[in-house]
């Protein structure tokens, strides 16, 4: 018998103990990376290029107040703006109140949205349909892919915020380096049917013509409406998405929270185990250094059963967590937040050590202490 064969045997000795162990590694591992995935996504991934030359204004005081629409033609001049786009959440309901027939849905100026969203794609024709039919809608290809939505198709949003039902006609299906999860339509249809909605805009899209400008623009449009009744914020759009993310709670410290206490109570399960898996084997080394074994092989064999055990749990995580993230990135309800959420190869490589290092502090106490043992003590144990 080879000493890897002999590791693998004495690693799931006892079946019942080991899946139990695997199991519990595996489910710590599942939420271990789960939580790296959305840290990763939310406070690493910078996005392409094309979405870091993105600024967005809004109301300084709240997302729920709105601007005037006069705004956008102040902020044009500023220098280093290439293109500026109202654009107002509409949040109306589509079918049903049902989670899996929600999406986002935005009000805005056909002419220029295009100008400032430059990496999605939608077709010469399509995007002039769209423009010359002001009762018309674009859809992202994952959403009409889902509601089997053709070019040509009518849709009817049923008016929730504002007391209006939008009937519009699918113009134009874009593809954006992520699913968006989110339709726009001609902003002048709600204007024409609510009063109230005339010369308002939730926020304004700004394109700058470089990322090095970001913060200037930003600065520039701020200090430009600092006095107003009305004040604005501007910010880059991975900054608005993390403000917007950060206003249901401190997300970083949850998940940081959360990462702790995994990696601490997966510790504790695999250390439990391994102290009483090799002090149930105490005859075992004794009998091992009768044959030979020094003292450095005996530990090299019990650490290598306890990170053997720690890493097929934790490969069965990562695994399982690959699955959680797709389905959390097309879950109804959800999957405006997490849209193009994947597991990257730097958080399966990272989670896969933390596993190993946990399979090496469990085993390497016990271990040590084990193999210490004298030969006639060890002999004699009975338990």
């Amino acid at each position: 018998m080879t000493l890897t064969r002999f590791v693998t045997k004495s690693a799931f000795r006892n079946k019942r103990r080991s899946v139990l162990t695997v199991l519990s590694i595996s489910f710590s591992l599942l939420l271990l990376t789960l939580m790296m995935t959305i840290w990763h996504a939310f406070y690493i991934d910078k996005g392409d290029a094309e979405s870091a030359q993105r600024l967005i204004t809004r109301h300084r005081v709240s997302l729920t107040q709105s601007l005037p629409s006069f705004y956008r033609e102040k902020i044009r001049p500023i220098p280093g703006v290439v293109a500026v786009a109202p654009v107002s959440w509409f949040g109306g309901v589509y079918k049903d109140a049902k989670p899996e027939n929600f999406f986002a849905q935005f009000g805005t100026d056909p002419e220029e949205i295009m100008k400032i969203f430059t990496d999605f794609h939608l077709p010469e024709d399509q995007l002039l349909a769209w423009q010359r039919d002001r009762a018309g809608v674009i859809a992202d290809d994952q959403l009409a892919k889902k509601f089997g939505w053709k070019m040509g198709d009518r849709i009817v949003l049923k008016g929730t915020i504002y007391p209006v039902d939008l009937e519009l006609t699918i113009r134009g299906i874009y593809t954006g380096p992520q699913p968006t999860n989110s339709v726009y339509f001609n902003q002048t249809y709600v204007e024409e049917a609510v009063s109230f909605a005339k010369g308002k805009a939730g926020t304004f899209d700004i394109l700058a013509d470089s990322p090095a400008n970001v913060p200037a623009v930003a600065s520039a449009v701020d200090n430009m409406f600092r006095n107003s009744p009305e004040p604005t914020k501007t910010e880059s759009e991975k900054a608005f998405q993390l403000g917007f993310i950060n206003s249901i709670g401190n997300v970083k410290a949850f998940i940081l929270s959360i990462c702790f206490a995994v990696v601490f109570a997966t510790l504790l399960v695999s250390a439990t185990t391994m102290a009483m898996s090799i002090r149930e084997r105490t005859r075992e080394v004794a009998v091992l250094k009768t044959l030979g074994f020094t003292r450095q092989s005996i530990l090299k064999l019990y650490i290598s059963e306890g990170v053997l055990v720690a890493l097929t749990g934790g490969a069965l995580g990562c695994l399982l967590a690959i699955l959680l993230v797709s389905g959390l990135a097309h879950a109804p309800g959800v999957g405006l937040y997490f849209g193009g959420i994947k597991v990257t190869l730097g958080t399966l490589a990272l989670a896969i050590f933390v596993a190993g290092m946990v399979g090496f502090l469990s085993a390497i106490f016990p271990a040590y202490h084990s193999s210490k043992l004298d030969i006639v003590e060890g002999l004699r144990y009975i338990g």
